[in-house]
């Protein structure tokens, strides 16, 4: 039975999405202007929708997976489940006022909150006991309390600089942070959705981790491998020159460079980072 897959066709997740799938082993589109897409090999098909609605086609039933952001999920009030966070599309949905206005959410009970995200935004005003009005914007929201439609707003928030253009500061904790999610129905038991799952998961990890390789005394192993452990335990293997060894282990690639400071310095040569493309773990 074919999976059938939704994919963000535009916006800030539409590209990442697409390379991920594409590091995955999954035929992508070629040409922006297709909606569909059928990969034959992998028996998957793909939809390329608007990523606000990808959840309720989710949620209903009409497609069997989609890739869209948590924010998008939550403010839909579908009957979809995140149930991986991808690593990619982050960002922080926060209230923001005029500059000295606001302090804390406490202030905001009787004020106008001009939003995208209008489901987000009362779900949380509700869970705080705070009375306000919410109203829908789909786009310019921060001009919306210059203009005099509100009192303040709840966005996204990346720099903070288009903000400050228009007169306005963050305040209170975030209200939501976010990122790019799989999504499924709940309850859903399509038999290849676990292989497209692994696919997913093994793309963040190779993004995640480099290959070491490197030589070491025989005497310095211990020590090697205390900086090395690897994902389960690194591979030694015995050298034609008497008393050295190979050690092939996975490491973060955040820690890299450090790693191979510290392995220089008790003695490890030869030491090489390759890429890791793709893994199952």
């Amino acid at each position: 039975m074919t999976l059938r897959i939704a994919v963000p066709n535009k916006g800030a997740l539409s590209q990442a999405a697409t390379e991920m799938l594409r590091e995955s082993g999954y035929r992508q589109r070629q040409d922006a202007k297709e909606l569909a897409l059928v990969d034959v090999d992998n028996d998957v098909e793909f939809f390329y929708l608007r990523p606000r609605d990808i959840a309720l086609y989710v949620g209903e039933g009409t497609l069997d997976v989609g890739i869209t952001g948590r924010d998008l999920l939550l403010d839909s009030g579908a009957k979809a489940d995140e149930v991986l966070g991808l690593g990619f599309g982050r960002s922080t949905f926060r209230f923001a006022g005029p500059i000295g206005r606001f302090h804390d959410i406490a202030e905001l009970a009787g004020t106008r909150i001009a939003t995208s995200y209008v489901g987000i935004v009362r779900q949380y005003l509700a869970e705080h006991g705070i009375e306000a009005t919410v109203n829908r914007l789909d786009g310019a929201v921060e001009s919306s309390v210059q203009l005099g439609v509100a009192d303040l707003i709840a966005d996204v928030v990346e720099t903070g600089s288009t903000l400050h253009k228009a007169g306005l500061e963050t305040f209170g904790e975030p209200i939501l942070e976010s990122e790019a999610v799989l999504i499924t129905r709940g309850g859903s038991t399509h038999p290849a959705l676990d292989v497209f799952r692994r696919r997913l998961e093994g793309v963040m990890v190779a993004r995640s981790y480099v290959m070491m390789d490197y030589d070491i005394p025989e005497a310095e192993v211990t020590r090697a491998v205390d900086l090395t452990p690897g994902i389960e335990s690194p591979t030694v293997s015995p050298l034609h020159r008497q008393g050295w060894v190979a050690v092939r282990a996975m490491v973060p690639r955040s820690e890299a460079h450090r790693v191979m400071d510290e392995l220089w310095t008790i003695g490890a040569r030869g030491i090489l980072v390759t890429d890791i493309h793709a893994c199952r773990l």
